[in-house]
């Protein structure tokens, strides 16, 4: 048959279903011939829709990060509570060290629910990896003491770390990759800042809850039991971010990338079909050696971005609490209150930096926190450094200010880096990679590294300055994103004049 007919297939004639996916397969075969731009080619985003999808990812990724907290809040008590024998630097390092095993795993989760996200769905995956979480942390509440059990104590602690941090390993690619999909280009780096915001609620939320614990039935109680309240609540916690997670659709450019992949244009429907084969061949169903083989120059700029970004990250909101108290004898309610306020006053801020990275752009903001990190990283540890609360409070400041830059960016930043065909795959196996590597090592490596210099105290500062230099010299080397589309996607505004702009400065009359 002709290419161009408009005879009908007879199966089809009787098969109002397949018709409809021919015809669509035809106008995708058409705009791939023609590539004008054209309304239908634009989304136009409900902003009542981004915020909900915004909010469901937004606080689930607090409940994921709740979750983690805990653990970190709760270092010493689990040393002593698991790892008994020995000093107490032996236990710290050995809860520190059960902390880092959890984030061994986190790639080879990246590696499993990053391509299934890009195969079955962003939303399916996310509920999968909340329920995971939330299992892990629930039974860690349960396990027994070394006390009671001995041997078997310890392993039990690993054993449900490894499923946290396996998790973990689909939760940030897909809760980024979730909330990138669904907002507008030019608010991206605005939505996108509500996730890292969600981070600082679970982190607030669980240094909060020790800090009650911690006042309130003090270190005999804590150590008895008082330390399984908070691994227990996070089993109500999650079945409310599994909740919210369900009732939200998928992601407009998940959606259009299957029905570019599953719909047809012009000519017969034997052609179309044909031509449906060859678009096709990039279907989201990329095995992990074929992200390694295409996207390899990529996922380095993310593994430095995110490891650059991780050690400062992991240094200031889950290692600064355990520095406070066991390096500089602080009370352990004191360093979680300076953290606390630190982190309340990060949440005060982070949606404006996402403002401006969406107004400036992503490259002026990241380059800002990396360089904050490098110039400020020594002023800021002697301040701390000096144990009084204006001095300790000005030098978390100074870090806080520094990081809330990159807070309030990378969210945004980060998924643009990957075409929609492989986005969560490729972001959940470079950022994994990353914070494996660099991020949850962090507490053990500056701990390990204080002992071996004798307790300097300014360890902390020299480590965060050299992952600093190494996000400037990343920074330097991306592509700015902002206010664009991302790779793959069509363009995506919020409202039909902003379409009617685009297409008009493409020279083509819109229609509505």
């Amino acid at each position: 048959m002709p290419t161009g007919s408009t005879e009908a297939d007879p199966a089809s004639e009787h098969d109002p279903e397949a018709l409809k996916r021919h015809r669509a397969l035809f106008r995708a075969i058409a705009r791939r011939r023609n590539p004008k731009l054209r309304r239908t080619d634009i989304t136009i985003t409900d902003e009542r829709v981004v915020k909900r999808a915004v909010k469901a990812a937004a606080l689930g990724n607090a409940m994921e990060w709740f979750d983690f907290g805990i653990y970190s809040y709760l270092a010493v008590t689990i040393g002593k509570v698991f790892f008994p024998n020995g000093s107490g630097t032996i236990s710290l390092l050995s809860s520190f060290a059960t902390f880092a095993v959890a984030f061994l795993v986190r790639p080879l989760g990246g590696a499993f629910f990053g391509p299934l996200g890009d195969r079955v769905g962003r939303k399916k995956v996310l509920a999968l990896t909340m329920i995971m979480m939330a299992a892990g942390t629930f039974c860690i509440g349960l396990i027994p003491s070394y006390a009671a059990i001995g041997f078997w104590s310890p392993v039990l602690l690993i054993l449900f770390r490894l499923v946290q941090g396996f998790s973990t390993g689909g939760e940030y690619g897909g809760a980024s990759t979730f909330i990138a999909e669904y907002a507008p280009d030019k608010k991206r780096g605005y939505f996108g800042s509500f996730l890292e915001m969600g981070t600082l609620i679970g982190y607030t939320g669980a240094a909060g809850i020790v800090l009650i614990l911690n006042s309130t039935v003090g270190a005999d109680a804590m150590l008895h039991w008082g330390w399984r309240i908070p691994f227990l609540v996070a089993g109500p916690l999650g079945l409310v971010g599994l909740y919210l997670r369900l009732r939200l659709d998928e992601t407009p450019a998940f959606q259009k990338l299957e029905a570019s992949q599953t719909h047809s244009a012009t000519g017969s429907p034997a052609e179309a079909e044909e031509e449906f084969t060859h678009l096709s061949e990039n279907a989201p169903r990329k095995k992990i050696s074929e992200i390694f083989a295409q996207q390899w120059p990529t996922l380095i700029l993310c593994i430095a971005l995110v490891g650059a970004y991780n050690i400062a990250d992991y240094m200031l909101l889950s290692y600064m609490p355990t520095y406070l108290t066991d390096t500089l004898h602080y009370k352990e309610s004191h360093g979680l209150l300076i953290l606390l306020a630190t982190m309340i006053a990060l949440m005060l801020i982070i949606t404006t930096v996402g403002r401006l990275n969406d107004r400036y752009g992503r490259k002026p903001l990241l380059m800002s926190g990396m360089l904050g990190f490098f110039i400020t990283a020594i002023p800021a540890f002697l301040l701390v450094k000096q144990g009084s609360l204006a001095a300790v409070i000005a030098g978390m400041a100074l870090l806080g200010l520094s990081l809330v830059c990159l807070l309030g960016t990378m969210s945004a930043a980060l998924p643009a880096l990957f075409p929609t065909d492989v986005r969560y795959g490729s972001l959940s196996i470079g950022y994994n990679l990353a914070v494996s590597l660099f991020g949850g090592t962090t507490p053990l490596v500056i701990t390990a590294l204080m002992g071996a210099f004798d307790g300097n105290v300014m360890v902390p500062a020299y480590y965060t300055m050299g992952a600093a230099l190494v996000g400037v010299i990343a920074v330097a080397c991306m592509e700015e994103t902002a206010q664009q589309p991302l790779a793959g996607s069509p363009p995506s505004v919020a409202t039909k004049e902003e379409a009617v702009e685009m297409i008009t400065a493409q020279n083509q009359e819109p229609k509505f």
